[in-house]
């Protein structure tokens, strides 16, 4: 008699190791990896140059309003070039756009660094630099974002892009810190010739990635029908314009708290730079935190976590609002940065899955326009505070998000019951 075989029994996995393994799974693709380290390596590269290009153009000129100019160049770029970017990211093959952009900015990173090394540096150069990255950047991230389900899958779409959020949220954090020491001990041009290096690697490793083959041919058509026709598209598809809507609204209702921050820091909180330096590190933590949060979880509830993280954004606006105390201020940015971050991870996401690949690169164009948007609310806001004061400003931002946010539970109850 031969005795029955029983299938050998699964290796037991704890609960923290099987989290784990979720939280990090997108990661297991040898493709995805290879573009995620690059994107450490750019936006390192990118936040450090932000940083840089502020201090030199003080140092340069010793004015407030250059150095305004100098930070409004990057925007400009993003409320007009992203349209383009994204019809191009569906026309032409993603991978070679993406490391076109990223060559151009290794390159200019070094011209800068020669120019600082040389003497002949003035802020017009930088302010030009500027311009060159917001419109960089406006190619790049769209086809950047829509190569991913090439490489992932529409499984691990989310988890994919939450590991996205939490790279750029650690990269917030350590690269500034890391530039300003590189700028004070080796001087600006050695700073850009890091910088250059930086993009450099990004571009050796998204030059090994081998995407999945796009099934769908490309249409030679005029660029300008293109933009129309993925501006149509949108156009036909509800939850696209309501998951659109939402990201703009939430941008333009939370987002200029982090630009009108040193308002708090100097005039209700009484603290020194430095102790605004920590409550953007800490709100970068929260961040990073959020989207490791979303990355575990996957595809589980995403509409009801995006209206829960949009909400979570509100209640720390009002809390801010409510509770002028430095020690409070850095506990709650935590829980800005855990509502931003998951916001940001979830609607990207969902945006990309319910695109059809060759509209993916406009459709994530159209949300890259929020950026530019984002002095709709930075503005106005701005204003308002010499009259009524940071904290009833921010207030009322943060309850018109939270009514925002309760609005869109109510009505919308196909997002309600997104998984």
């Amino acid at each position: 008699m031969i005795a029955s075989r029983r299938p050998a029994a699964a290796p037991r996995t704890s609960g923290f190791a099987s989290g784990f393994q979720r939280t990090f799974e997108s990661l297991g693709n040898y493709n995805f990896m290879l573009l995620w380290v690059s994107m450490l390596f750019l936006m390192a590269g990118t936040q450090m140059q932000m940083l840089a290009q502020g201090y030199l153009a003080y140092e340069i000129t010793g004015s407030g309003a250059i150095l305004g100019y100098i930070n409004l160049g990057i925007a400009v770029p993003l409320l007009t070039v992203p349209l383009f970017g994204g019809a191009l990211a569906d026309k032409i093959d993603r991978k070679l756009l993406i490391q076109g952009a990223q060559l151009v900015a290794a390159l200019l990173a070094l011209v800068l660094g020669l120019m600082i090394d040389a003497g002949v540096i003035a802020w017009q150069h930088l302010m030009i630099a500027s311009m060159v990255q917001g419109a960089l950047f406006s190619f790049m991230m769209p086809a950047r974002q829509a190569i991913i389900p090439q490489l992932v899958g529409q499984d691990r779409l989310t988890n994919a892009m939450a590991l996205n959020a939490a790279g750029m949220s650690a990269m917030t954090m350590a690269a500034p810190a890391a530039a300003g020491f590189l700028y004070d001990w080796a001087g600006a041009w050695n700073l850009y010739y890091v910088i250059a290096a930086l993009s450099f690697v990004a571009v050796l490793l998204t030059g090994v990635i081998k995407p999945a083959g796009d099934p769908t041919p490309k249409k030679q058509t005029a660029m300008m029908s293109d933009i129309w026709d993925g501006i149509t598209y949108i156009a036909r598809r509800r939850m696209l314009i309501v998951l659109l809507v939402v990201a703009l609204l939430t941008t333009v209702l939370a987002m200029p708290f982090r630009f009108i921050l040193p308002v708090f820091v100097v005039d209700i909180y009484r603290q020194e730079a430095d102790s605004m330096g920590l409550l953007t590190a800490i709100m970068g933590l929260g961040a990073m935190v959020g989207a490791m949060y979303v990355a575990a979880v996957g595809r589980k509830n995403r509409g009801m976590l995006l209206i829960l993280s949009s909400l979570l954004s509100g209640v720390g606006l009002v809390l801010v609002a409510l509770i002028p105390i430095y020690q409070a201020a850095a506990v709650i940015m935590i829980v800005l940065g855990m509502g931003d971050s998951g916001r940001m991870a979830l609607n990207q996401a969902l945006l990309i899955e319910m695109s059809d690949n060759e509209y993916r690169g406009r459709v994530m164009s159209i949300f890259m326009l929020n950026f530019g948007f984002m002095p709709l609310g930075t503005f106005p806001a701005g204003l308002m505070i010499d009259y009524l004061g940071g904290q009833a400003v921010i207030g009322m931002m943060g309850v018109g998000l939270v009514v925002v946010t309760a609005l869109i539970f109510v009505t919308q109850r196909q997002l309600r019951g997104v998984a």
